[in-house]
């Protein structure tokens, strides 16, 4: 091999289509318009940025605390890192000018921002977690952005807080972006959840997994399991009869895992199957749970049932679930279709006995 033949361009072959090229012909089957082709573009450029600040991490400056007591502590009550505060800026800034939106919520804001009126406004509203699972950050372990994206309501010009609660049925597309050993990007526009590689040499996300498929069953639970002591009762049976194995009720042996990063979690449920679990516990019962519905479960569940899975909050289908609030909290079970089934079903008998 010689050195010129090194640096010559792949050919285009099925195997490298590019994200904007998949979205093209999206746009051309009529699954897409162009308003929402150029938002998800938009969003994924800004990831790549995000992408490039995680992986410098200390040589950077990012690391660490935004700022020192009060100061660092945003609307949920959270300590801020230095990265929340950077992927948040990027996230506005990315898209506040190109003309596809109307307006824009973040976890980490307490009320939505309409586009300045200095820029055109288009007709969709996007939410996002800028950096899930941002407690990893420091030691090195996966993180990620996630989005959700609403069309704006019909005759709204500069859209307040009340418009974004539609619930997760009403979403025209969703994703995230985990920032690990890879940069992955998964995107659905509602026909089935698709999985992008960012290819650093080039600069572009490459069409790497079409049609992700979550197996109906399986032997694998995520769970935080420090906070056993605090759950409900159908919720103690359940995982207890998991940690049972094959002597116990459920008559198999389950593994655990538990990444503490929403987005790296349901990315590994989404590649081979699993269940998700954040229930409700005597800890976050009064905020009606600990994931957010607006910028994490709903586009979750949207990427899960759109792969096949199922997402539940123990007691109702979580797309249904009608917000009341930017920030409402709900509990979370989401993963392969079958163990999904399963939890509700603990929570059903339950709630029957209880009535």
């Amino acid at each position: 091999m010689t050195a010129s033949s090194l640096h010559k361009a792949a050919p285009v072959t099925q195997a490298h289509i590019s994200l904007t090229r998949f979205l093209i012909e999206e746009q051309r089957a009529g699954r897409v318009n162009a308003e929402l082709r150029l938002l998800v573009e938009v969003v994924a450029r800004a990831c790549k940025r995000i992408s490039i600040a995680v992986a410098k991490g200390a040589l950077g400056g990012v690391l660490g605390e935004a700022g020192e007591g009060e100061a660092s502590i945003n609307v949920q009550g959270e300590a801020q890192k230095k990265l929340d505060v950077i992927a948040n800026d990027v996230l506005l800034e990315a898209n506040a000018w190109g003309g596809h939106l109307a307006g824009l919520a973040s976890e980490e804001m307490d009320h939505s921002m309409p586009i300045p009126d200095v820029y055109p406004r288009g007709n969709y509203l996007l939410l996002f977690d800028p950096l899930d699972g941002s407690s990893n950050i420091d030691v090195n372990v996966s993180v990620g952005t996630i989005f959700s994206v609403l069309r704006c309501p019909e005759g709204v010009t500069t859209p307040a807080d009340e418009d974004y609660l539609q619930p997760g049925t009403a979403q025209v597309a969703a994703g995230y972006c985990v920032y690990g050993p890879q940069t992955t990007l998964v995107l659905t526009v509602g026909h089935g959840t698709h999985a992008f590689t960012l290819d650093r040499e080039v600069g572009s996300f490459i069409l790497t997994t079409r049609g992700m498929r979550i197996p109906e069953e399986t032997k694998e639970f995520a769970v935080n399991a420090s906070n056993q002591r605090f759950w409900e009762a159908p919720m103690q049976r359940y995982v207890g009869d998991l940690l049972a194995g094959k002597d116990g009720p459920r008559g198999k042996d389950f593994n655990m895992r538990w990444i503490a990063s929403m987005v790296a979690d349901v990315h590994r449920i989404l590649t081979r199957g699993g269940i998700f679990s954040y229930p409700l516990d005597s800890k976050c019962a009064a905020k009606g749970g600990k994931l957010r519905l607006m910028y994490e479960a709903n586009p979750m569940s949207f990427l899960v049932e759109q792969a096949g899975g199922a997402a539940s909050t123990g007691r109702a289908r979580m797309l249904e679930v009608q917000p009341t609030g930017l920030h409402m909290r709900v509990p979370v079970f989401l993963g392969s279709k079958m163990e999904v089934a399963a939890a509700v079903a603990y929570h059903d008998a339950h709630d029957a006995a209880s009535a």
